[in-house]
Formats: C-alpha cells, sequence, structure tokens
C-alpha cells in the first residue's frame, strides 16, 4: 500500500492503468506468461516475435479490438547483458570531461563577469557533456576509416573517394596532392551540434590545441579581434563549424535530409557514403518545433541507416518542464516508433542495474511510470534524502528496496545520459543497426553537476553566473585539480602534452582520424559551360514567344546534357514540375528514388511518363517547402561536407520561399551555401488567378537583407542566361560563398535577342533598354521583372499621346545597385578627406542628375524600387504591388495595383507638370477617388 506522498495526488486520473487490478482471470494470465517464457527459453526472441505476430494476426481476423502499444517500459532498451564492453579507460575519460566541463563553465562566466549583455548557456551542456564525450572518444569520426583503429571497430566503412566516371575528370587538378585532388577521401562523419552546448565543444577544441585561451576569453565578442560564435556559425567560423544550428528545429530537419542526400550521391555514382554517418544532436524541448519532426517519416520510408538522432531529455526547456504533466520521453517515443524509427532509451545508468535486478515486483518501474516530468524536475533539483522520502517511499517496497544506500548514494544514482558505459551501449547499437535511422531519448538532468543552487532549477537555462561557493562545489563535485585562487580566477586548464590526459585524448582522435567539428571547404574547381551551349535560344531569341519559367527549365535540361557539369546539376521540385513545365526532366533525368519504380505509372505511355529511379537526378520532394529547402541545402553545401562541387535548383512557388522557409534560407546563407533558388511563379500580378496567398509581393524585399544572397528579377530570357552564367562561375569556378535568388514568371511573351553592350549592366543590376528615340529624354522610365514591359509600354504612350520622350531601364537588381552604391559610399566617408578616387557608383552613372524625373516599378511592393532612392539626385517616383494580392486577369491586377503602363505613364507626366497628369489620368481611366491598393 502506498504512503502519504505529495506526488500521488498530483498524478492520480492520468497515470497508467494498473493492469493487475483490470485482470479478471490471474491463473489464465499466468499460464499465458509462463507459456511465452517457454518458448522464449526454447527458441529465442524470435521465435516469440513470430508467435506474438501470428497471435495479432489472428485476432484482428477474429475482430478483436487489439491496444494500443505506443510505449515500452520505462527503462533502458538495452539491457544490461546486451551491453557491448565498454573500450575506454573510465577512468582518464573522467578527467578529461572534467576539464572540458570546467573550461565550459569558465569561458562562460568569465564573459558574463565583464558584462552581463554577453550572455550564453551553461546548463545545457552540462547535461549534454557525457553524450559528446563518448562521441567524441569513440564514434565521430574525421576520416572514413584509418589504419584498422576504433573507427574500423565501430562500424563498417568505405572509403568515401568520389566514384570515378560519374563527375568528368576534366575538372580534376592531376597535378595536385591526392587529398587536394580528391578532398571528399578525407570526409567522415556529419555533426549537428545542439547549439546551446557550444561552450562545451568549444572547451574540448581548447584542450586538443585547435582554440587558444585568448578566443576562449573572447566568447561572444567577435567583431574585433578573434571571438567565439555564441552558437554554431560556419559563416562567422568557417573552418570549424560544419552546421547552423541556433535556429532550433531546423538542425533536425536538415540532418535528415542530409543523411537522404548522401544517399542519393552514392546511389547517383558521385561518391561513395556508406561508410559515414550523420550525428544529430537536439533537446527535448525543440522537438516541439514543427520543422524537427517534419522528416520522420522520410528517413523511415527511406531506410537512412546512416543517421542517429540524440535527443538530450534533460526534460526541460527554458521557462519550465518540456512536459510538466506527462513524459516527453514516452512521447517521443511513441512518435518515432509510429514513423518506423529504431527507438533506443537511455533512461538509467550503470548504478540502477542492481535495483533493477533485485527488484522483483517491478515496483521501480511501476513508480517511473506513474512520475510526470514535472515531479522528475523536482527530484532532479533535490537532494538523495529528498529522493527517499518523496519518490521511494512511493511505495513500502521500493522504500526497503534502498535502505542500504546513503543520501549521499541516492544523490549519485545517475540517469543514463551521464553514464558513458550506457552511452557507449546506446551508441555502439545505434552505428550497428541496419534497415532503420536511429533516435537515441537520452534522459540527462538539466545542469548535471552545478549544485542544487542550479540543478534542475527552472531558472537553469539562464544561468551564466556562479558565485565562488558554487565554482568551489563543481570543482569538488568532478574532482579537478585546481586550487581555490583558480577557481575564483576562472582560469582555463589544460594539462601538459604529456600528461595521461591529453595523451589519451589526442589517442582517440588520431584513430578516429582527426578532429571535429571541423569545416572543410577545399574543392576542385570545376569548368562552366559557356553561356551560348546552354542559352543560344534566350539570346538570339527574335522574338520567339516564351515565358522567364520556361526559359529557365529549357537551360537547365540543356545543361543536364553537357558533358562536363551535367551530372553535377541536382535539380530539385516541391511538388509543381508540370507547373514549371519540368515534367520533360523525368523521361531525361529521372526522379530519384531508393527503390528505383516498383509500379507501372498511369501515364507510362506518355513521353513525359513519371519516372522514378534508383540514380535519378530530381529530387521531388512532394508538399514540402521546407524538406526542399533542406535539400538544396545539403546539395550547396556539398562542396564543404563532401568535396564535391555541385549545381543545385530549387524552383518552387516564389510566394513560398521566403515567407514560408524565409528561416532556412538564413540558414543556408550562414552555411555559405553556393546555388540557385528559382522563385517561379513570381511577383504579384503574373500570376492572376491564385490569389492572395499565392502572388508574392515581398520575396526581394527580403533577399535584400541576405549578405550573400544575389537577387535578380530578370524581364527576358538573355537577361536570365546571363545571370545564370555569372552564378555558375562564381560559385563552381571562383568558388565564391554567394547563392542566387532569380524570379522567373509564367507569363508568355515575345523575347527580344541580346543587344550588344549590356552584358556589364545586367550583372550590375541596370542597363538602358530603351533609348529615347527622339532627342533628349523627358523622363526616365525603370521596369523590373515583367513589370518593365509595361514600362516600355508607357513609353510609347508618353510620346505618342503627349509628345513628352522617355528612356527605359531594365532594373535586373535594386539590391545589387544598392549595396554597390553602400559600399562606395562608406568609402567615401570613412577614406581620407578629399579622396574622390573611389569612383561612382553603377546607379549613380546610369541615371547620373539630368533634370529628367524617374519613374521605377516592379512587381513588389514598393520598398523594393525605394532601395535606390539616396543615391537618384533628380525627382524619383517608386511604384509597387503594396497590400494584399487578388485573383483577377493579369491587366486588372495591374490596373488594381498601378503598375501598369497608364498608371506609370501618369507618374512620369504628374513629375514633369501636375496637370499634365491629372489629364492624363482622367484620359486614361484611372480613379483618383478611388482608396490605394494597399488600404483595400
Amino acid at each position: 500500500m502506498k504512503t502519504d506522498n505529495p506526488f500521488s495526488a498530483a498524478t492520480a486520473g492520468r497515470l497508467p492503468i494498473d493492469l493487475q487490478s483490470a485482470d479478471t482471470d490471474p491463473q489464465e494470465t499466468h499460464e499465458w506468461l509462463d507459456a511465452l517464457d517457454a518458448v522464449i527459453a526454447a527458441g529465442g526472441g524470435e521465435r516469440a516475435t513470430y508467435l506474438l505476430q501470428r497471435l495479432v494476426s489472428h485476432a484482428r481476423r477474429r475482430r478483436v479490438r487489439l491496444p494500443t502499444v505506443a510505449n515500452t517500459p520505462y527503462v533502458n532498451t538495452i539491457s544490461l547483458a546486451e551491453q557491448a564492453p565498454f573500450p575506454g579507460n573510465l577512468e582518464l575519460e573522467a578527467r578529461v570531461s572534467a576539464l572540458v566541463r570546467w573550461n565550459a563553465l569558465a569561458m562562460v562566466v568569465r564573459a558574463n563577469r565583464e558584462s552581463a549583455e554577453l550572455g550564453g548557456h551553461i546548463a545545457s551542456y552540462a547535461s549534454a557533456a557525457d553524450l559528446f564525450e563518448v562521441g567524441f572518444n569513440h564514434f565521430f569520426r574525421a576520416a572514413p576509416e584509418v589504419d584498422g583503429g576504433a573507427a574500423a571497430s565501430e562500424g563498417k566503412s568505405n572509403n568515401s573517394a568520389a566514384v570515378s566516371g560519374a563527375i568528368s575528370e576534366d575538372t580534376t587538378d592531376t597535378t595536385a596532392s591526392s587529398s587536394a585532388a580528391n578532398p571528399s577521401a578525407a570526409r567522415g562523419d556529419l555533426v549537428y551540434f545542439q547549439p546551446h552546448s557550444a561552450p562545451g565543444v568549444y572547451a574540448r577544441a581548447f584542450l586538443e590545441g585547435r582554440l587558444t585561451e585568448e578566443r576562449l576569453a573572447n566568447y561572444r565578442r567577435e567583431t574585433r579581434g578573434r571571438g567565439l560564435s555564441s552558437y554554431p556559425h560556419p559563416w562567422l567560423m568557417p573552418d570549424f563549424w560544419q552546421f547552423p544550428t541556433g535556429s532550433m528545429g531546423w538542425g533536425p530537419l536538415f540532418a535528415i535530409y542530409q543523411a537522404r542526400f548522401m544517399r542519393y550521391l552514392e546511389q547517383r555514382g558521385l561518391l561513395a557514403t556508406s561508410g559515414r554517418k550523420v550525428w544529430a544532436f537536439v533537446g527535448d524541448g525543440e522537438m516541439d518545433e514543427p520543422e524537427a519532426l517534419a522528416g520522420l517519416s522520410l528517413a523511415a520510408r527511406e531506410t537512412l541507416d546512416n543517421l542517429i538522432v540524440v535527443v538530450n531529455c534533460n526534460l526541460q526547456r527554458l521557462d519550465g518542464p518540456v512536459r510538466g504533466n506527462g513524459s516527453i520521453i514516452q512521447e517521443l517515443e511513441g512518435l518515432f516508433a509510429g514513423a518506423g524509427w529504431n527507438v533506443i532509451k537511455l533512461l538509467w545508468g550503470s548504478d540502477w542495474d542492481s535495483l533493477f535486478a533485485r527488484d522483483r515486483d517491478g515496483l521501480l518501474l511501476r513508480a517511473f511510470n506513474e512520475t510526470v516530468d514535472g515531479e522528475f524536475q523536482t527530484l532532479s533539483a533535490t537532494d538523495g534524502r529528498f529522493n527517499r522520502e518523496h519518490f521511494f517511499a512511493k511505495f513500502p517496497e521500493l522504500h526497503e528496496l534502498v535502505a542500504h544506500l546513503s543520501d549521499d548514494d541516492l544523490d549519485r544514482l545517475r540517469r543514463g545520459g551521464h553514464d558513458p558505459i550506457k552511452i557507449h551501449a546506446a551508441y555502439h547499437a545505434a552505428v550497428r543497426h541496419r534497415g532503420q535511422p536511429t533516435v537515441i531519448l537520452a534522459k540527462t538532468k538539466k545542469g548535471y553537476g552545478m549544485g542544487l543552487s542550479a540543478q534542475g532549477r527552472m531558472t537553469t537555462h539562464q544561468q551564466k553566473k556562479l558565485d565562488t561557493q558554487q565554482l568551489l562545489e563543481f570543482r569538488d563535485r568532478f574532482a579537478l585539480p585546481i586550487d581555490d585562487a583558480q577557481v575564483e580566477a576562472c582560469t582555463f586548464m589544460r594539462p601538459a602534452g604529456d600528461s595521461p590526459e591529453m595523451k589519451y585524448l589526442h589517442a582517440r582522435r588520431a584513430k578516429l582520424g582527426g578532429f571535429l567539428p571541423l569545416r572543410d571547404p577545399r574543392c576542385v574547381p570545376v569548368a562552366v559551360p559557356a553561356t551560348e551551349s546552354f542559352a543560344r535560344f534566350a539570346l538570339e531569341a527574335n522574338g520567339k514567344e516564351m515565358s522567364t519559367t520556361m526559359a529557365v527549365v529549357r537551360m537547365i535540361g540543356a545543361l543536364l546534357k553537357d558533358k562536363a557539369i551535367g551530372a553535377r546539376v541536382v535539380p530539385i521540385i516541391a511538388d509543381e514540375a508540370r507547373t514549371f513545365g519540368m515534367a520533360d526532366l523525368f523521361r531525361q533525368v529521372g526522379i530519384y528514388s531508393p527503390l528505383g519504380q516498383l509500379y507501372e505509372p498511369e501515364d507510362h505511355d506518355q513521353l513525359s511518363y513519371y519516372k522514378e529511379a534508383k540514380n535519378g537526378q530530381i529530387l521531388e520532394e512532394g508538399i514540402t517547402e521546407a524538406g526542399a529547402m533542406a535539400s538544396w541545402v545539403a546539395a550547396a553545401t556539398s562542396y564543404s561536407a563532401h568535396g564535391v562541387a555541385l549545381l543545385p535548383f530549387y524552383i518552387y512557388y516564389s510566394m513560398f520561399g521566403f515567407q514560408r522557409v524565409g528561416d532556412a534560407i538564413w540558414a543556408a546563407a550562414d552555411s555559405r551555401a553556393r546555388g540557385f533558388l528559382l522563385g517561379a511563379t513570381a511577383g504579384r500580378t503574373t500570376l492572376s488567378g491564385e490569389g492572395l496567398q499565392h502572388q508574392d509581393g515581398s520575396s526581394h524585399l527580403v533577399a535584400s537583407t541576405i549578405p550573400n544572397c544575389r537577387a535578380y528579377d530578370p524581364c527576358f530570357g538573355y537577361e536570365l542566361a546571363l545571370i545564370l552564367a555569372d552564378g555558375m562561375r562564381r560559385t563552381l569556378a571562383q568558388q565564391e560563398d554567394v547563392f542566387y535568388y532569380v524570379t522567373v514568371m509564367n507569363e508568355s511573351y515575345p523575347q527580344p535577342s541580346l543587344p550588344a553592350d549590356v552584358t556589364e549592366g545586367i550583372l550590375r543590376g541596370l542597363y538602358c533598354v530603351r533609348p529615347s528615340r527622339r532627342g533628349a529624354a523627358r523622363v526616365r522610365l525603370l521596369g523590373a521583372g515583367t513589370i518593365l514591359r509595361e514600362a516600355l509600354a508607357a513609353a510609347e504612350l508618353l510620346e505618342s499621346d503627349f509628345d513628352v520622350n522617355a528612356d527605359v531601364y531594365s532594373a535586373t537588381s535594386f539590391t545589387e545597385l544598392r549595396r554597390e552604391a553602400m559600399a562606395l559610399e562608406r568609402g567615401r566617408r570613412l577614406g581620407p578627406s578629399g579622396v574622390q578616387a573611389r569612383g561612382v557608383s553603377w546607379v549613380e552613372q546610369q541615371l547620373n542628375a539630368t533634370g529628367a524625373p524617374i519613374v521605377a516599378a516592379s512587381d513588389y511592393v514598393s520598398s523594393l524600387a525605394d532601395l535606390i532612392r539616396p543615391w537618384v539626385r533628380d525627382r524619383y517616383i517608386a511604384l509597387g504591388t503594396d497590400g494584399f494580392g487578388r485573383s483577377d486577369l493579369r491587366v486588372n491586377l495591374r490596373r488594381f495595383f498601378e503598375v501598369d503602363r497608364h498608371a506609370i505613364a501618369v507618374a512620369a507626366l504628374s513629375a514633369l507638370d501636375p496637370g499634365l497628369g491629372q489629364r492624363a489620368s482622367a484620359q486614361y481611366g484611372l480613379n483618383a477617388d478611388s482608396a490605394p491598393a494597399w488600404s483595400r
């Protein structure tokens, strides 16, 4: 019978049903259980599994309602008998781990002693330290296989050199060393680190000699000198961090699609990746982000057994319990297992083994099942005496079970995520599991080892400062060899190079191939084809009618056929291939599927039938912009993750790019992605009937805020061709860390051929596409994208109806114009007095002061055209599609948003003479009394 316990009333009504109390025939039940025991004893677990499956099948046929089994008991998945032997030196690993813990703690505390503005986190790493250390010491491989050492012993490994013949050897520098000519040969595992644990990764790198004491002292101070970024940021630390995970939720999704992309590389014959693993460390609270769970079914469906996700289940998020009234571990087990993953629960340390062995009535397990996470947090934040009086007192027999243990002994009972032996057993099983991705649910304590004032407290996540007494307790808790003065000063500790700790640390990493994390951007430059080879039809269009969407699809199709670069092209689509006219590519290069095609497609008798293949080149992701972005990021960073430079094109509804997954695009920027994002059916008026949710009026404005994104809005096919050629040159040949956002439209119209001497203007963002036909221009019109055609038509109206001459310019990129002008202005502002040699910006050259007013119009909000206003000396009017989208014909939408030819002409005439503008407004039927589009 239970004793009085404050937890009992709190958990009433929401605990698992006691199966014994529901048993109407205990004797029969025991007979069934005894029979199952006999089967296991005689035929083993596999025979028992078979019989249970047969029973379930039979019960279904007899229409017996089966219980929902979403969870296993609240114990370790791997039993004591199944544990792999621990191959390391526990004492030395504990000493190394203690040093790493101390340096991580000292780093954050020292920074916040200097200024509370810097922030930082201690508690997350404190909970995950052992999870990381076991990985660093035994599993995370920096190279596929190293002289038969630990790397080989931890799992099958294959050389990851590029498969010969898949990519043209013409791109390989044969004079270079083998590692430089084939950087992919040295690539190992990919690790996505839990972002709040970054201090611990830095602390280990300091012990390894990879980071200096100065850099640790400059944690979170990066504007001067060499500091350390707050979270994993490849842009800020390009030789260290492989992947950005600071925006929580994207790490798990990116890891899943990275593991899938490695399979894609291998199936296509580009790179052997079967010996490599993707590890993702995430927090249990982070799993509430929708993106964190978005790829679970894909990982299971494609049997990604190269993927291991470790969820650090410290049961706490920033403000309190992740599931105060439930169990996040049991919940996650149900989600992952239901999606088809291999689930390993790592809950209790070795100290609990003897208690489980002595608990013949299963009361310990029952107490665990009846304890919700809010209670576990309280138990974490209290001492052994409190745990004895409140947890172990739930049942008299349970209280007696621990009577021989002191309060200190109870306080030292570890959770599984703090026991290297249990962690090793879980990792060992995970790397050997085949046919499924694996998730390890590792139970830990937030702020582990930080003392009762911090461990498990609601405020633990925000803990950035510890007083001297707390620091001394931390030293004593982990038996650190430092004196009181060093503790007070938070001195960074690194033993001598010949110490046992340092020898051990370096020996373990040597057997695993080197240090991690390590980002290696080395990649053989790729020669790109001449523009004419893939876009002659656009350069010599001669008035042929075509949309820019169709033009870009034809260009991609031609690039796929190119012998030198075709294998590197990665087309990515989020279930809109037919919308964009890309169905012909299905037959040309196939859709990637690890299973090939197990069915005859409905359209098999069509020329462009739906063709899936194991070596398919298209990544057709289905209705998931987030998943497609994750695939694009994997392809766009293949040069650094795998040493293989690729040319990814992700084509999507422009509205569903920056608006829906803009955060992922920022992560791509931080990752130093290289490739193309193609915003199709772009703009607010070119899509016509689809309406508000599909019409994009802001993506170019958002793109202008991302530093390494080159954003273009071309109108004509020849502009598009030159932009693609420039992007390939910069990303593949020159290996610049930039990516391109290019909008293309589904509106067909006559395409002119490439004029002379316009290439520079197209790439810099502005050029004159139609000079005034009758002397000097009185107005100048700028048009972007398809609205350029409205500007051209407006020029005709001005000349025919009002005898006003107009120059017309194609504004291919307001962003590029602004960035260059800002850079030159800064140079003049900060340079020596009187220096004028820094040049004049392109926008100032093209739109020099003549007295002729300028009207700029685009299919985006007017703020886009406003980007260049500071450098325009004459009257400047920006027109755009501000407001909500609408469904209608293009001509009506452009009239509604006042970006059509008539609105542009009226704006130009008003700038010349307000009376003339009013006359034109009446003549063209514009309604001055109606509310503006942005208010309707």
